[in-house]
């Protein structure tokens, strides 16, 4: 990769827990990727950037321009920007690729990348359980429901979204720090049940809130990324190693 490395973040949540703490964030976000454009050859944004998003044939949520704006400096300067929907961000769809040439993912993919396996992904609705939002995440998905949203005037439609993003996990302070064990916690036991098929070096995810770094065996490692909230925890692979980190300044 002629010393270039690969970042991988998720989890901004940009959006709440109101528009003060939103811009602080944002700042501190931007202060990052200032960092990181200088010897970054790829981005990868795994999901949740936005708390909500939403696009209408010719409207886009407010804010955000000053992380746009770098994202698009750093696509501009030849960074690949990969940018995972997250079930907070999953109406996303062809403003972002248009104005900063970022591309879109809406499910997993995997990669080879100096002989490393990784396997990424937002996390959501992966392994067992969670019934539930599996349903939900179905629907907001549909393309009718989607019409069906872009019905309502966007005045309307993300007040409506802003009301609920308030009641988030991650709005509330509920950032699920606590680890629940191999057996309980879903990505592990997904990972588990992936290497039973293919071999992975790495599987890395957002969705947790939580920064992980376990050890699968057979040289495997689950990465979850955490989220920017309280982490500020990002990973980064210099072509040989993988380090999960936190930025600080």
């Amino acid at each position: 990769m002629e010393n270039k490395k690969i970042y991988f973040a998720s989890d901004f949540h940009l959006g709440v827990p109101n528009a003060e703490k939103s811009l602080e964030r944002e700042k501190h976000i931007v202060r990052w990727l200032d960092t990181i454009k200088a010897d970054a050859s790829e981005l990868y944004l795994l999901g949740d950037v936005f708390d909500f998003w939403f696009e209408y044939g010719t409207v886009v949520p407010k804010g955000y321009v000053r992380l746009l704006g770098k994202l698009a400096e750093l696509s501009d300067s030849g960074v690949k920007i990969h940018w995972f929907t997250g079930n907070h961000d999953m109406w996303i769809f062809g403003y972002l690729p248009k104005e900063i040439g970022v591309t879109i993912y809406r499910k997993p993919v995997t990669r080879e990348i100096n002989g490393k396996k990784f396997y990424l992904g937002h996390g959501d609705g992966l392994g067992p359980g969670d019934r539930g939002y599996k349903f939900i995440k179905k629907v907001f998905a549909s393309k009718v429901c989607q019409w069906l949203f872009a019905r309502i005037h966007p005045n309307l439609g993300v007040r409506i979204a802003n009301y609920f993003s308030r009641k988030s996990r991650i709005a509330t302070g509920n950032s699920d720090e606590k680890y629940n064990g191999d057996e309980n916690e879903w990505l592990v036991i997904h990972c588990k049940e992936v290497l039973k098929k293919e071999k992975f070096d790495y599987f890395i995810f957002g969705h947790r809130h939580l920064p992980l770094d376990i050890d699968l065996g057979n040289n495997s490692r689950y990465i979850n990324l955490g989220e920017w909230v309280n982490f500020s925890s990002y990973a980064v692979f210099d072509g040989s190693v993988l380090s999960l980190l936190k930025f600080t300044k």
